[in-house]
């Protein structure tokens, strides 16, 4: 047999084994005992931090689904399993792996990456291929204006976020007798689709009010430094600051603000519990406003992990550390994912997707239940106030724990 033929046949096999592999895998996804569900996410790059927290939750819920006996369907019991690929913080990454989940994988359901930007990469692929995809971290408010049918999201959208911030501006204005049309605000935001939505939704609140901005600076993706801001905020001496740029935003805006002796009344910014600005700062940290999608003092509660306080001893058994709510949205999205593979009794995804528009539960993480562009209409934001080194929310009323601390005392008071 000449070395030619012996090259030529090694790889007519290796095609016919890959192909086999690929048909089993299907197969697998599709009629086998268990349910693989695909997720292209940031375990490298800028938004690694993040993207772990998000792993970390999705691994939560299957262990937690797996071992209290899977997903009942059809009277049959499924394990489930998830097949992780790395986008390296790059939306074009993410759109290519999760084409690659979707055609060489046989992956039918996706979970959503971590950020705005890569959600907004990957969703035109599963919409391509009408793969449902239910996603905890991808907030832009411009992702459900797209008019996608297969996209879901589990967490409340951008224009919340900071927008209990505006709120109790206004609040505390109007108890000290002061009309709220007279605040200004200075504003700092990542240049991403995140951020920016963000400060659409401040600039439409502060409009409401009629409040007026005073500083609207645009972040550098790489953020390391705030210290030009920071300048105009201590010369025009603005009512309130808000800052967004995902973890290391916030934690670039909490140490700059102490480190040049930023005096402001209120500052409010986003990540602060995935940034790790308590850990990190300690008491400089103190008296900031923390945008957040969950908390786990709230009362919501479902089988698989009880209340909200009963998920996070969970996830502090497993990771060692109190999880950040990008990490119960993740878990959220897999349990979602659970509650429409029961209700719809099948594993074809357009039956998924059709149970899907009609999610109405609650979890341990807040109620589900999505609008016709894919948004959850169910669920509010909070805001805490760093207090002693400890998260209070303060805000909505409804649910907070402890009352805000405003003005911010002066550093020379502190």
């Amino acid at each position: 047999m000449s070395t030619q033929f012996k090259v030529i046949l090694a790889a007519v096999l290796a095609v016919i084994v890959a192909a086999g592999a690929y048909v089993y895998f299907q197969k697998e996804a599709e009629t086998g005992d268990t349910i693989v569900l695909g997720a292209a996410i940031s375990l490298t790059g800028k938004y690694s931090t993040n993207g772990k927290h998000t792993q970390n939750g999705y691994d939560l819920a299957v262990s937690r689904i797996n071992e209290r006996g899977g997903v009942k369907i059809g009277g049959k019991a499924y394990k489930l399993q998830i097949k992780f690929y790395d986008d390296e913080s790059t939306p074009a990454r993410g759109a290519q792996l999760a084409e690659r989940l979707i055609k060489q994988d046989g992956v039918k359901y996706l979970l959503g990456p971590y950020s705005s930007g890569l959600t907004k990469a990957i969703a035109p692929v599963t919409e391509k291929y009408k793969v449902p995809m239910v996603e905890g971290n991808g907030a832009s408010k411009s992702l459900f204006t797209k008019g996608y049918k297969y996209l879901f999201a589990v967490l409340s959208t951008t224009e919340f976020y900071l927008k209990e911030a505006v709120n109790l501006a206004a609040e505390q204005a109007k108890k000290s007798g002061r009309d709220p049309k007279t605040l200004s605000i200075a504003m700092a935001f990542e240049n991403d689709p995140f951020s920016q939505d963000i400060r659409l939704g401040v600039m439409e609140d502060a409009k409401r009010y009629g409040m007026k901005i005073v500083i609207d600076d645009k972040l550098p993706p790489e953020l390391n430094d705030m210290a030009a801001t920071l300048a105009k905020v201590k010369a025009l001496k603005p009512d309130v600051l808000v800052v967004s740029g995902h973890a290391k935003g916030a934690a670039l805006a909490v140490r700059q603000v102490a480190d040049m002796k930023v005096n402001v009344p209120m500052l409010a910014i986003t990540h602060c519990d995935s940034a790790k600005v308590i850990q990190k700062f300690k008491d400089k940290a103190n008296y900031t406003l923390c945008a957040s999608q969950w908390d786990r003092g709230l009362s919501y509660r479902d089988g698989w992990f009880g209340t909200a306080e009963e998920y996070a001893q969970a996830y502090e058994k497993v990771f060692n550390e109190a999880p950040p709510y990008q990490a119960a949205e993740s878990t959220a999205a897999v349990l979602t994912f659970v509650d429409a593979f029961q209700r719809a009794g099948s594993l074809d995804p357009e039956k998924i997707r059709t149970a899907l528009t009609a999610t109405n539960m609650q979890t341990f993480y807040g109620n589900i239940k999505f609008d016709s562009t894919g948004k959850n209409i169910a669920k509010p934001m909070v805001l805490y106030q760093i207090q002693d080194q400890k998260y209070k929310v303060v805000a909505p009323t409804k649910w907070a724990t402890s009352k805000i601390v405003h003005p911010t005392p002066s550093w020379d008071k502190r």
